[in-house]
């Protein structure tokens, strides 16, 4: 039966050594005070430690999560902790990135969706095999999916290329989980896990299906906000079943915010849905914006030549600006757009609050999102390059 329990009492069952798969998509679905807690229990016992962290996407943003952790390393001269990382992204994670320029700890890569569909490839007991990387510096013809040194000796996480029915492939693979650090909102004393007053859904599903797959199943810990009594939940709203989860803790709210900049906004998770969606603008028109709008030109261009409505992918960056501009020229009922982690529709925002919009129409879960754009289900996408 799910316990109920506070921080240390969860993360204390964790064995040095261990794979601990962790939801996160910036601050979004990031257990923050799981991922604290656990270094907290590091520092003062000592364990667990020589830990391999493995993501869905980056369970940090600057200063907060992940990001804390590897400063903390670096203020205590102690690299123990963590012998290494599996994260698709960085970019919002300056110590994590310097753990990996340092050779402080194996790093490596892959892309987000070959992330979000290995958790569920890894429930079946099966690697990711995609086309995705082909040609790429992920390719193992090229860099392979290995950051730094350490990674490229170590080989825990890996990148092959394959042969089916005589085309190529690239097939993704580590380690199974045996440890799951995930968050929700609400659980009821079963363990049942609403995400009702979260950003996205994540691949929160996935990380856990993927701990508790056969032949070893691990242990699953949840974050939430408040547990309420058996059966308050509807049904159709729990998220993760009960059954699949072993402990849930009760976070402070500090610990719990929408993403890095929101605490709480009932237009992000859908509790209030407005018609008409004002963010309020600065009035200058910078760059930034000056390339968001020729984005929005072409887009209306395409539409005109498909002669049909658009969904359209935004990428991190001045991509993610597009759906601001869309929205200001009224355009949201002609152009659907949508991000990676999963929202449909509303703005998107960027910065260190990317990968949550505000008042979308749908929110799917990740792996469902990329199954869309690996499928050609849409019709255009704007990405952001460094």
């Amino acid at each position: 039966m799910v316990k109920i329990t506070d921080a240390d009492k969860a993360l204390s069952g964790i064995k040095d050594g261990s794979m601990v798969a962790i939801s996160g998509f910036n601050a979004t679905t990031m257990p923050e005070y799981l991922i604290v807690k656990l270094y907290d229990l590091y520092r003062n016992t000592g364990h667990p430690n020589n830990l391999f962290i493995i993501s869905d996407t980056l369970p940090a943003a600057n200063n907060r999560g992940l990001d804390l952790v590897a400063k903390g390393m670096y203020a205590d001269g102690d690299f123990n902790f963590i012998r290494g990382f599996m994260l698709p992204f960085l970019g919002q994670s300056p110590w994590l990135q310097r753990l990996a320029l340092e050779n402080k700890v194996a790093a490596y890569t892959w892309p987000i969706g070959v992330s979000v569909h290995w958790f569920r490839s890894k429930a079946l007991g099966l690697p990711a095999i995609t086309k995705v990387g082909l040609g790429t510096f992920l390719d193992p013809r090229q860099d392979g999916v290995y950051l730094n040194e350490l990674a490229r000796e170590r080989r825990e996480c890996s990148v092959r290329l394959t042969e089916i029915n005589g085309e190529d492939y690239l097939v993704y693979d580590c380690p199974k989980p045996s440890v799951a650090l995930i968050r929700g909102s609400v659980a009821d004393e079963l363990g049942n896990l609403s995400m009702e007053d979260e950003a996205i859904y994540g691949t929160v599903l996935a990380i856990t299906q993927a701990t508790k797959a056969m032949p070893n199943p691990g242990t699953v810990i949840a974050q939430v906000m408040y547990v309420t009594k058996a059966g308050a939940i509807r049904p159709k709203s729990v998220h993760v079943p009960g059954p699949l989860i072993d402990y849930v803790v009760e976070a402070p709210l500090e610990y719990h915010v929408q993403s890095a900049s929101i605490k709480y906004d009932p237009r992000v998770c859908g509790r209030v849905t407005p018609s008409n969606v004002c963010i309020q603008q600065d009035g200058k028109l910078d760059p930034e914006k000056v390339i968001a709008r020729r984005v929005t030109v072409e887009l209306v261009n395409l539409m005109g030549r498909l002669g049909r409505l658009l969904i359209v992918n935004l990428g991190i960056g001045i991509p993610s600006t597009v759906a601001r501009i869309i929205s200001e020229e009224g355009l949201s009922d002609l152009i659907f757009t949508t991000v990676e982690s999963g929202p449909w529709g509303g703005v998107a925002l960027n910065g260190d609050d990317f990968g949550v919009a505000i008042a979308p129409f749908a929110v799917l879960p990740m792996p469902d999102q990329f199954t869309i754009y690996e499928g050609g289900a849409i019709h255009a996408t704007s990405l952001g390059f460094m």
